[in-house]
């Protein structure tokens, strides 16, 4: 009987009463790993009112003192690194390296948010007039949540959960189903830190439990990540309830390649782009746009690395890429695919029904090229989140950069080129949160907020670095006049 899961609320782990389960699969193996429970509304306000109680004191600690967690919290993050991408890949089914590189990313979280006491700091002015001095300070917002994806299970709660707490909120976190394990580990690990009850809870769950974390009376700011359609949904009902969101969605990311690109190192970091993660990443390269004569030795270049890559479990030795979460990711894709090629594209390399020796039962596709893709093809618009590149040529950056804008998506862009002018000019008028010159995932840095523009994200701050700190955190003006009485000065 596979172990079912638990949430963690107030400071204790405690069996849901949720009457429905989901198996938590393997998607290399098809094996069962764990079962998770889909918690009811109740036990995510049960850890709401956990949270909101324990607020009225987290928020007196000084940031000085409440860092010291996220210290402990780094240190034992590190200590069990390889624990952690371990259970990544059993779970969400991306090669071991990938998995360690995610939590790493995760870890440079905790460190760039351990310097809130300075990232928090506010504003003085003297003398706005006679006698008279203004502030502003920076002041917790409450009870915080997050609604986790299943493509990062490890590093995008850790966009978030951090800086929440390091600037005195507490915090609600809800996983994804389809990979929970990650995070009870990683709760785990806070539990170690010593961090007061309630000051971090977790709820597993689905559809009724992300709908009660947006309904809540004392949520007062919730971070999602996840596809377009459910963005603009949690967007929608959570600021319908007056609360602060952040809701990251989908992409269709181009990368546009000049004749002057550098034929080595751009194949090998677009194939990286493109294929790490089996494509399943927000800042996935989906469309190759090639520049007048970068067409042909481009996509000569790029079949012969797409067909040599070697996929199977993540854990084995030389994988360079794993299985789609789930068989029905895989169904979808390869329609998504077989859709392609009714609207005119041709299948260059075709990943579609593969056998991975030992691994038959998996939800594996391999890297698949589709060529000659219309700019106005659905498929060049949709979101496929797998390991599949569409191909298309233009004559001149002008028309790439066009196509780059005509788009409702706007995550990344990339350009690949050796002139500096051609580099400013797309950086300058791409219309895309994250651009990469030479680089196939623009993936910001902790200190760098992760952007994102257009469909593409629903919100106004974003996720890391000091648009953290200002989402987790509200601005009060105080306006001071002291009158002076010197007949009771000492």
């Amino acid at each position: 009987m596979a172990e079912r899961l638990q949430n963690y609320i107030n400071g204790i782990w405690c069996d849901s009463n949720a009457t429905e389960t989901l198996d938590v699969i393997n998607p290399a193996t098809n094996e069962i790993l764990a079962q998770v429970p889909l918690s009811p509304g109740s036990e995510v306000d049960a850890a709401a009112n956990a949270a909101a109680e324990a607020f009225k004191s987290w928020r007196r600690v000084p940031p000085n003192d409440r860092v010291q967690y996220l210290f402990k919290l780094k240190g034992l993050m590190e200590e069990n690194l390889d624990e952690l991408a371990r259970t990544i890949t059993l779970e969400c089914g991306k090669t071991f390296g990938e998995a360690r590189a995610e939590m790493q990313r995760a870890i440079e979280n905790v460190e760039v948010a351990c310097g809130v006491p300075m990232l928090m700091q506010g504003d003085v002015l003297e003398d706005i007039a006679r006698g008279i001095d203004e502030m502003m300070i920076r002041q917790p917002v409450g009870v915080c949540a997050a609604i986790a994806p299943f493509n990062f299970p490890g590093m995008i709660p850790f966009w978030f959960l951090p800086y929440a707490i390091a600037c005195g909120n507490t915090y609600v976190i809800k996983p994804s189903e389809k990979v929970p394990l990650t995070l009870q580990k990683v709760m785990q690990l806070i539990e170690k830190t010593g961090l007061p009850a309630g000051v971090v809870n977790l709820v597993n769950g689905a559809k009724e439990a992300v709908d009660a974390i947006l309904d809540h009376p004392a949520i007062r700011a919730i971070s999602f990540v996840g596809s377009s359609p459910v963005a603009k949904y949690v967007y929608s009902r959570g600021a319908a309830n007056g609360k602060r969101m952040q809701c990251q969605g989908g992409a269709k990311n181009p990368i546009i390649i000049l004749p002057d690109a550098d034929l080595d190192m751009t194949t090998r970091i677009t194939l990286d782009s493109a294929f790490g993660c089996a494509g399943q990443r927000c800042l996935a390269a989906s469309l190759m746009v090639t520049v007048g004569k970068a067409k042909e030795p481009f996509t000569e270049a790029i079949a012969e690395g797409a067909k040599s890559r070697v996929v199977g479990f993540g854990l084995d030795e030389g994988v360079q890429m794993g299985p789609v979460i789930n068989h029905a990711s895989r169904e979808r894709i390869e329609s998504l695919v077989a859709q392609g090629v009714e609207e005119g594209a041709k299948v260059l390399i075709d990943g579609r029904s593969p056998q991975v020796s030992g691994y038959e039962q998996g939800s594996f596709v391999r890297p698949t090229l589709l060529q000659n893709v219309r700019p106005d093809s659905l498929i060049a618009q949709t979101e496929i989140f797998g390991p599949v590149l569409g191909m298309l040529n233009v004559e001149t950056i002008e028309e790439a950069i066009a196509l780059v804008n005509s788009g409702h998506w706007g995550n990344m862009a990339c350009l690949f080129t050796s002139s500096g002018a051609a580099a400013r000019k797309f950086r300058y008028e791409a219309e895309a949160g994250n651009i990469g010159i030479n680089i196939g995932v623009a993936a910001p840095m902790a200190f760098f907020p992760f952007s994102g523009w257009k469909d593409s994200f629903f919100g106004d701050l974003h996720g890391q670095g000091r648009h953290a700190v200002e989402f987790f955190t509200q601005t009060k003006v105080v306006i001071e006049r002291w009158f002076q009485d010197w007949s009771r000065q000492f």
